[in-house]
């Protein structure tokens, strides 16, 4: 019994370490932090993201019930941005400029870790954002709170998938969250997806048997993002970084989105 609270107790500590990491919400200190934690904390990942998404949607739905859908996506997309520290928006512009601006991996990844935005970073930011706030606005009020809670957890899943299949690109002594660079074992991401199982029933208590098909097209194109992402980052830079990641996550939202809102 001493052992099972002693290792849920420690997965609680994971837990806070994630939260911590993709967002400013405030934690309670950490005793003797390690920084080995970190790594260990990615199968928390996707979790936080359902937290995120959760606390998306209902700022969504205030704003949806008391205004329009247009504030409502602009708002609730602001409202992320500023929850996250535009953590994942920064890797999407640096991918952009990095990969736009050099057909070289020493070149991509020099402009990659500058932190000044150029051509490349200002459009693939802009394009970003005004694809994602119109998506939003144009999916009714259910639909929306699935997107938002299952886009913002699947899309940490499938790019944190990045650290299983590919090798760190970067320079590993001077990589910004060094633990996370190392590689995320295949059993880890099986537990990080069992987290997410529970939100499936979100879409089934709002849409019922209506939900099926545009959820499964919108994990397929995730998936397809997923992949495109892995292979242009093998190509280019031989592997991933933590602006690839974070575009991935980008790229992965906005493909989740566009799926529902077809529908």
């Amino acid at each position: 019994m001493k052992r099972l609270i002693k290792r849920l107790g420690m997965e609680a500590r994971l837990l806070l370490v994630a939260i911590q990491f993709l967002t400013r919400l405030p934690v309670p200190s950490l005793a003797n932090y390690q920084a080995s934690w970190l790594q260990q904390s990615a199968r928390y990942l996707p979790l936080t993201g359902l937290l995120i998404g959760s606390l998306t949607a209902l700022v969504f739905a205030g704003l949806f019930w008391l205004i329009n859908p247009w504030v409502a996506a602009i708002g609730s997309t602001a409202f992320s941005i500023r929850l996250t520290g535009a953590f994942h928006e920064d890797g999407l512009a640096d991918s952009c400029d990095g990969l736009g601006g050099s057909f070289t991996r020493e070149g991509a990844l020099h402009i990659m870790k500058d932190s000044r935005l150029g051509t490349y970073g200002t459009l693939g930011l802009v394009m970003g954002l005004a694809l994602k706030i119109s998506l939003l606005a144009s999916l009714s009020l259910p639909w929306a709170l699935v997107a938002l809670v299952l886009g913002h957890g699947f899309s940490r899943l499938f790019s944190i998938l990045l650290l299983t299949f590919l090798p760190y690109a970067g320079d590993l002594e001077h990589a910004k969250a060094k633990p996370l660079a190392q590689s995320l074992g295949k059993h880890q991401a099986a537990f990080a997806l069992l987290t997410l199982l529970p939100s499936l029933y979100l879409p089934y208590y709002l849409l019922a048997e209506a939900a099926l098909a545009p959820l499964l097209l919108a994990f397929g194109l995730m998936l397809l993002a997923t992949a495109y992402m892995t292979r242009l980052l093998k190509r280019r830079l031989g592997g991933f970084t933590g602006d690839g990641l974070g575009a991935t996550q980008q790229l992965c939202e906005l493909a989740g989105y566009l799926a529902l809102a077809m529908f």
